[in-house]
C-alpha cells in the first residue's frame, strides 16, 4: 500500500510539472486526494495556516464535504414559517367620472360636480408581516398597510383575523399590528442584527405575488445601505435572496431561526427580483417595539440637536485624514444635548457606541436604535485631536403645545392638518428649520389640501400677505372665504410661492 501511494504521488506530480501551481497546491492536491482514496485515519491534522479566515473563525465555513452540501435549510423553514404572515389591506377611493374632476381650474369653471359624482372603488394591497410576540404582536411596512381602511391578517395555515393598528412609522417605514387569536402564536425571536456580516447566508420568508406563502436563499450581500430612494430610512441591510412584491413586511431569517430584517424594497427596473432586496435591520425593530410595549403609539427618536454633512475627500485631505469617513458637524441648536455636552462645528463624528460612523444617516440610526434616555459615546476628530464624547439622549422638548388642528371650509388648506412649530414637531417630522411659521402634518385624502398640491412637512409662512405665527393666525386667516388665495411656503429649505382662485 506504502508503495501505491509513492506511485500514484509520483504520478500526479509528473502530470501537473507543466502546470503554474505551486508546490504548496501540489502537496494540498495530493494530500487530499490520498486522504479521500485511503482515508485519512492515521494522518495526523494539518495545522491551520496563519491568516486563513475560516480557520479563525469556525462557525462561519464552506461546506468541507458532500454530506454537508445536501444539507437542507427545511428544518429552519419548518420552525420559522409559521410565525410570517399574509397582510391584506383595504380602502374604499373615490373613483373620478371625468378625468377633469378635481382639478381646481376644471372646478372654478364647471363646478365641483363637474363630470358627476364620484364613484366608490375598492383598492387593495397584499404584503407580508412577522409574529414577534407570541400576544399577537405583527411587524410589517408601513407602505404595506398605507391608508387602509380595513387590515386582515391570515396566518400561514390560512387562519384570518382582523387587526389593529398599534404604531405606524413612515420614516422607518414599519408599522405595528395586533390579532387577537385568543391563544398563543408561534413567533420569531429578534436577533443582533449588528452581529450579522456580508456573505451569511439568509432565508427571506413573505408571500410575492400573492402567489402563497414562499422561501428563498441567499446571503447578506452588503450592510448599512444609504440613499437607496424608498425611504429617508438609510440603514438597509443588502441581500440576494430573492424579494418580488409581495414579500414586502416579511422576514429576513438567519441561520439561528432568529430575525434579523425586515424585508422592506426592491432595486428593479422590471418590477421583479434582480438580486438586490433591502431589509430594515432587526435591531430598528427592537427599538420600535420597545416603544410600543411602553405604551406608545408613535415612535419618538431622541433629540441630539446638532446636523452633519458628508465628509467629502477635500475636507478628508484638509483635516490629515487618510479616507473620507465619518459625519462633520454643520450646524448645532443652542441648549441642546449636543450643545451641552461640548460639540462643536466642525468636529467630525468617527463612531457612536464603538460602531463606525461612515456617513451621517448612520448618526440618525445609532441614536433612534438607542432611544431617548440612553448615554452614548461619540469618538471624535476635534482639531486635529481624537476623543470621546458623552452625551444623554432626551426626548425632544415641545416649546410651544403644538396645538395639532385640521383645517376646514371652503379654502386651498381644507383637509390639511397643521401644528405650531417646536424642536419636538420638527424631530417628529425629521425637518431643519429656524423662524416664524405652521408646519403641515398631514393631508386628508382627496382633500382640496391635496389637490391644490400642499404636502407633510410644509411650512406656512404668509397667508395673503400675513405673517403666520402660530396655528390660531391660519385659522383667522382662512375661515372668511376669500375668492383668490396667496401662499408663501418654505418646503426643504425653498421658498415657494403659490396663488389660487377660489
Amino acid at each position: 500500500m506504502r508503495i501505491s501511494r509513492v506511485v500514484l504521488a509520483v504520478a500526479l506530480v509528473l502530470g501537473t510539472a507543466f502546470a503554474p501551481v505551486h508546490a504548496q497546491s501540489i502537496e494540498e492536491g495530493v494530500n487530499n486526494l490520498l486522504e479521500d482514496l485511503f482515508g485519512g485515519g492515521n494522518s495526523r491534522q494539518k495545522p491551520p495556516r496563519p491568516g486563513n479566515p475560516a480557520d479563525a473563525d469556525a462557525p462561519r465555513r464552506v461546506p468541507a464535504s458532500q454530506g454537508e452540501i445536501q444539507l437542507s435549510f427545511a428544518p429552519l423553514v419548518k420552525r420559522t414559517a409559521p410565525a410570517v404572515v399574509n397582510v391584506y389591506a383595504a380602502r374604499i377611493v373615490q373613483q373620478r367620472s371625468s378625468p377633469f374632476q378635481g382639478d381646481p381650474f376644471f372646478e372654478h369653471f364647471f363646478g365641483r360636480n363637474f363630470g358627476g359624482p364620484a364613484k366608490p372603488r375598492m383598492e387593495q394591497s397584499l404584503g407580508s408581516g412577522v409574529i414577534v410576540d407570541p400576544s399577537g404582536l405583527i411587524v410589517t411596512n408601513n407602505h404595506v398597510i398605507g391608508n387602509a381602511d380595513e387590515i386582515k391578517v391570515a396566518l400561514s395555515d390560512g387562519e384570518e383575523f382582523e387587526s389593529t393598528v398599534v404604531l405606524r412609522d413612515e420614516r422607518s417605514d414599519l408599522a405595528v399590528l395586533r390579532i387577537d387569536a385568543g391563544r398563543q402564536l408561534d413567533y420569531i425571536e429578534l436577533d443582533d442584527s449588528d452581529a450579522v456580516e456580508t456573505g451569511d447566508l439568509v432565508l427571506a420568508i413573505g408571500n410575492p405575488f400573492g402567489v402563497g406563502q414562499t422561501v428563498t436563499s441567499g446571503i447578506v450581500s452588503a450592510l448599512a445601505r444609504t440613499r437607496i430612494g424608498v425611504s429617508d430610512f438609510g440603514f438597509f441591510i443588502q441581500t440576494d435572496a430573492s424579494i418580488n412584491p409581495g414579500n414586502s413586511g416579511g422576514a429576513l431569517i438567519a441561520m439561528s431561526g432568529r430575525l434579523i430584517g425586515i424585508n422592506s424594497a426592491i432595486f428593479s427596473r422590471s418590477g421583479g427580483s434582480n438580486g438586490i432586496g433591502f431589509a430594515i435591520p432587526s435591531n430598528m425593530v427592537r427599538a420600535v417595539l420597545d416603544q410600543v410595549r411602553g405604551g406608545a403609539d408613535a415612535f419618538e427618536r431622541p433629540y441630539l440637536g446638532a446636523e452633519f454633512s458628508t465628509v467629502t475627500a477635500e475636507i478628508a485631505e484638509s483635516l490629515g485624514m487618510r479616507r473620507p469617513v465619518g459625519a462633520i458637524v454643520r450646524s448645532i441648536d443652542p441648549g441642546s444635548p449636543a450643545d451641552r455636552a461640548g460639540l462643536s462645528v466642525g468636529d467630525v463624528v468617527l463612531s457612536v457606541d464603538r460602531h463606525t460612523i461612515e456617513h451621517p444617516d448612520a448618526i440618525f440610526y445609532r441614536l433612534a436604535t438607542a432611544g431617548p434616555g440612553r448615554t452614548v459615546t461619540f469618538a471624535l476628530l476635534s482639531r486635529g485631536k481624537r476623543l470621546a464624547l458623552d452625551i444623554r439622549l432626551e426626548k425632544a422638548p415641545e416649546s410651544v403645545p403644538a396645538n395639532e388642528t385640521t383645517i376646514t371650509g371652503s379654502n386651498p388648506l381644507a383637509g390639511a392638518s397643521v401644528a405650531n412649530i417646536s424642536p419636538r414637531i420638527l424631530n417628529r417630522m425629521n425637518i431643519r428649520f429656524r423662524g416664524d411659521g405652521v408646519i403641515v402634518t398631514d393631508i386628508g385624502r382627496g382633500s382640496p389640501a391635496m389637490k391644490f398640491g400642499f404636502r407633510p412637512g410644509d411650512i406656512l409662512v404668509k397667508i395673503n400677505g400675513t405673517t403666520i405665527r402660530d396655528v390660531g393666525d391660519v385659522a383667522e386667516t382662512v375661515e372668511d372665504g376669500k375668492r383668490s388665495w396667496s401662499f408663501e411656503v418654505n418646503r426643504g429649505g425653498r421658498l415657494i410661492r403659490q396663488y389660487f382662485r377660489g
